[in-house]
């Protein structure tokens, strides 16, 4: 069970301002806890908490920064089960994905802990002609300054803490604004983080509705946005940046081509494409969408993965059986349910699934979906998956490729020739083979090309774009 009511935090203290957000259980619509909202003038309050905080900030030894994200990763571990309850129902994930997703983010901490003292400059030889004899350039990495954060409901706690660690370790501090729908594990780390000895104003986490949180976007005084979610909004959102740095996490229509020499290994790759394609409902934005396979092994493979998709239990997600919870609201149900039938009325077949229950969305696969159709060239954000064929592996990129997204793609192949051309070829941020475009490790760059976004997280690469180079030139005589 949840709390009856959450706070937020500002500059690093709890403040129950009031319970006017209602997040609701999503299996069972019903209200699950009431969270404390943050208005302009608490956010505007924590904007200059934020700058006040520099100075101390850069007074916070790295080893110090370490111990703040030590403490998290042990508080992390002693509150797994309540983490992971929370998470199950407020966005509706299944519990065993729950407890992934727990595991993942004391992943990202753990490794933010790491990288908090290891974060070096390089010494430069500037000596390449008489001019510059005798000088020597030296370069260091500083905190870049504010960073605005915005973070996504559907892994509420992974996708934060790939913002709200990296700033701890870079030393930066920072306002964030959760997911309305999804708010109450970002409040359970703000609580963790207001047991630490970071400097006041070091953090703020401030759940507001979009139409309220202009200053999280517009404000000057912020260095940095970081924002994961939808491409609509994240374009947008650049357009008013202004002269801030800005990273996007955006979605995408991730694709996995299955090779023609992969029929011994139906069973592994069949498991694998029905994991990427449906697990937590398919809300990943490197879920499986497109699923091209080589005409040599089609039959046998979509024989095996029909049956595999109806084998899915969908259901309440605190049972352990269940694969398939609900999706994140009935609304978005619908819409996906709309360009299923559009699909289906232009020629589409859907060969398992398809049933649709409020917010219960089945696992669902169709073949023979127009590639002009929004359930293929859009993000479909749900538990829907297309199955194509091709005969020409070169033919199968140039089909991947023909798409606005490009964040990561599976390639599931025995040719190395054929796994280089791929990592050559695809228009993506990121390429795995023998395994789906939903795989990611914590360390790893992530991010994508096209509409999939700007930048890449993966903490180390969170922290370059949270810190900035600081060169020091120096005369060995005058």
């Amino acid at each position: 069970m949840l709390n009856k009511t959450y706070p937020y935090y500002l500059a690093n203290v709890a403040v129950a301002a009031n319970t006017d957000l209602e997040v609701t259980d999503k299996f069972s619509g019903e209200v699950a806890t009431r969270v404390a909202m943050a208005d302009a003038a608490a956010i505007d309050k924590a904007i200059g908490y934020a700058v006040d905080a520099m100075p101390a900030l850069r007074a916070f030894p790295p080893f110090k920064r370490q111990a703040v994200l030590e403490h998290c990763v042990k508080r992390f571990r002693e509150r797994y089960d309540e983490l992971a309850l929370a998470l199950c129902i407020e966005a509706g994930k299944p519990i065993n994905d729950s407890k992934g997703e727990v595991t993942r983010l004391i992943d990202t901490f753990k490794v933010a802990a790491e990288e908090s003292v290891r974060i070096d400059g390089e010494i430069i030889n500037l000596e390449i002609s008489p001019r510059a004899k005798g000088y020597h350039g030296y370069v260091k990495r500083v905190p870049i300054g504010p960073c605005s954060f915005i973070s996504p409901f559907n892994f509420p706690l992974n996708l934060t803490a790939h913002k709200v660690a990296p700033a701890i370790a870079a030393g930066v501090p920072f306002v964030l604004k959760p997911a309305s729908r999804t708010p109450v594990g970002a409040l359970i780390m703000g609580e963790i983080l207001a047991e630490t000895d970071l400097p006041k104003g070091a953090f703020s986490i401030l759940p507001a509705h979009r139409d309220g949180a202009d200053l999280f976007t517009t404000d000057e005084r912020f260095k940095l946005l970081s924002f994961t979610g939808s491409p609509a909004v994240g374009w947008e959102l650049k357009k008013k940046a202004g002269k801030k740095k800005v990273v996007l996490e955006l979605g995408g229509n991730a694709a996995a081509i299955v090779d023609g020499d992969q029929g011994g290994k139906l069973d592994y790759v069949v498991d694998r494409l029905a994991f990427g394609a449906f697990y937590q409902s398919g809300q990943s934005c490197i879920g499986v969408q497109r699923i091209l396979v080589h005409a040599k092994i089609y039959d046998a493979l979509r024989e095996k993965l029909i049956a595999k998709t109806k084998s899915l239990v969908m259901g309440d997600p605190k049972d352990e059986k269940t694969f398939v919870g609900p999706m994140i609201s009935e609304s978005e149900s619908n819409r996906l349910a709309g360009w299923m039938e559009s699909a289906v009325q232009a020629g589409a077949k859907i060969v398992a699934g398809g049933k649709v229950d409020g917010a219960m969305f089945e696992a669902t696969l169709l073949e023979d979906v127009k590639r002009d159709s929004d359930l293929y060239r859009k993000e479909a954000f749900g538990p829907v998956a297309i199955l194509e064929r091709f005969d020409d592996f070169d033919a199968a990129l140039t089909t991947v490729n023909d798409s606005d997204f490009g964040l990561q793609a599976g390639v599931f192949t025995d040719s190395l020739a054929h796994a280089h051309r791929a990592w050559d070829l695809l228009d993506v941020g990121g390429v795995v083979i023998n395994d789906v475009p939903s795989f990611r490790v914590d360390n790893m760059p992530y991010g994508g090309v096209k509409d999939s976004g700007l930048g890449r997280e993966g903490v180390r690469y969170a922290i370059e774009d949270m810190t900035e180079m600081r060169l020091m030139v120096m005369r060995e005589t005058w």
